[in-house]
């Protein structure tokens, strides 16, 4: 599939390039081999990029002037998953449409295959420093900050410690060994799997902690007492600086994210957008809005002024900088956030049924009080005075999924039970 993956991205362009980056999966340079197969196959030039991360991939995509880009990463899923991220020549990642385009094309298996004497060729290419030069231009004064990261054994392990030090930040990194069995754990930074992280934060005396996905695309922080704040509240006062810092300008994230978000957005002079659940979605959002910030609670940031691929490191950077700015410490950078109890709960739905259930879950009565707005992005999303309800399809499950957020726990947990009865009732006709 690798190789036909190639060979169709290489047919849809002239002649040209494609730059091959990958996580420490153990699968990795196996496709890795396969894909560049392709490639070369149909005449095109692979630059192998060995172990980086995903954002580093997109970005070099751009400033090289390839005409695409592949990461090859799960990126925060277990081991024995592996995928393909394709990049255009601008750095973003392939739209919905133009991965159905390519999947079209391999389908109908129409690549232009080159004669023996036009074959293309792989070369090795270590370009990391690149990258580590043009984030580090960003930084005027050095970021003296004692900081830990938890690498995962995931790609940040080729770039971390060569960029904080280039910063002029004390860091210790664990988990800094690349290993495609990943032995930490499964790569995914959340509240458990950064427990470790915060002990070391508060045994060593740092500053702060951060943890890396698997390919480095997401980032979440840990606070000066070893604690991990809520991902929300933290893109929500990050939301507000950014704006602040701005004078105003709009913010994109998707329709899961936190009323918080909104609050400290509104707060500063700014608006916000909401999309569909995914990076892709919320990039194109940016480039249509022309705007400033954008990104998911999960700690998948987007800073466009740089590049249009989530960036765990820079966002690293970024709310170091702007820390030091305010000269506050996480906590009490994201105090003046409030966390409001958010609630979740799934209910059974066969797949053949969900286009029905879902239109007619569109149908919205009085059970929920007073709904102040109505959203049909991505599933139902109710806005209310004092909260939101959101119902979706599961794009992977036979389940309808059920997101409740309001100022109270008890509220949250009426709206809870009252969108599982709704949605059951709509199930059972």
């Amino acid at each position: 599939m690798a190789q036909k993956v190639g060979a169709a991205i290489a047919s849809m362009f002239e002649g040209g390039a494609v730059l091959v980056g990958r996580d420490p999966r153990l699968s990795g340079e196996m496709i890795e081999l396969a894909l560049s197969s392709g490639l070369v196959s149909c005449g095109f030039v692979v630059g192998t990029l060995g172990v980086v991360p995903t954002p580093v991939v997109a970005w070099l995509t751009r400033e090289m002037q390839a005409e695409a880009g592949v990461a090859i990463s799960a990126s925060h899923n277990p081991p024995q998953y592996n995928g393909l991220k394709i990049f255009d020549s601008t750095g973003m990642a392939y739209t919905m449409e133009q991965q159905e385009s390519l999947e079209e094309r391999i389908h109908k298996g129409e690549n232009a295959a080159s004669d023996w004497n036009r074959a293309g060729h792989v070369e090795a290419m270590d370009l990391k420093r690149l990258y580590i030069d043009a984030i580090s231009e960003l930084v005027e004064a050095p970021l003296e900050q004692r900081l830990v990261c938890d690498l995962f054994n995931g790609a940040t392990i080729s770039i971390a410690k060569d960029l904080f030090e280039e910063l002029g930040s004390q860091t210790i990194l664990i988990n800094a060994q690349p290993d495609g069995h990943f032995p930490a754990g499964n790569p995914e930074p959340n509240k458990e799997s950064l427990q470790r992280l915060g002990k070391m934060v508060k045994a060593s005396g740092a500053e702060i902690g951060f943890g890396f996905d698997g390919d480095g695309d997401r980032m979440m922080p840990v606070d000066e007492n070893g604690e991990t704040p809520s991902p929300d509240r933290v893109m929500a006062a990050y939301a507000g600086y950014v704006v602040r810092a701005n004078g105003g300008g709009t913010v994109v994230t998707h329709v899961g994210a936190s009323m918080s978000v909104e609050e400290a957005v509104e707060a500063a002079g700014g608006s916000v957008v909401r999309t569909k659940v995914g990076d892709v979605h919320i990039t194109e959002a940016m480039l249509e809005t022309g705007a400033i910030f954008g990104g998911e609670p999960v700690g998948a940031w987007i800073h466009p002024d740089i590049h249009l691929c989530p960036d765990g490191l820079l966002s690293a950077v970024r709310l170091m900088q702007a820390l030091d700015s305010d000269g506050k410490t996480l906590s009490q950078f994201v105090s003046s956030i409030p966390e409001y109890p958010t609630l979740r709960a799934k209910v059974s739905c066969p797949n053949s049924e969900k286009d029905a259930a879902m239109g007619s879950i569109s149908d919205i009565g009085e059970e929920f009080g007073e709904v102040t707005d109505i959203s049909t992005v991505d599933g139902v999303r109710l806005q209310l005075e004092d909260g939101w309800v959101l119902i979706r399809p599961s794009g992977t499950e036979p389940i309808i999924r059920i997101t409740v957020e309001a100022h109270d726990a008890e509220r949250a947990r009426g709206l809870l039970e009252t969108s599982k009865y709704f949605v059951q009732s709509v199930l059972g006709g």
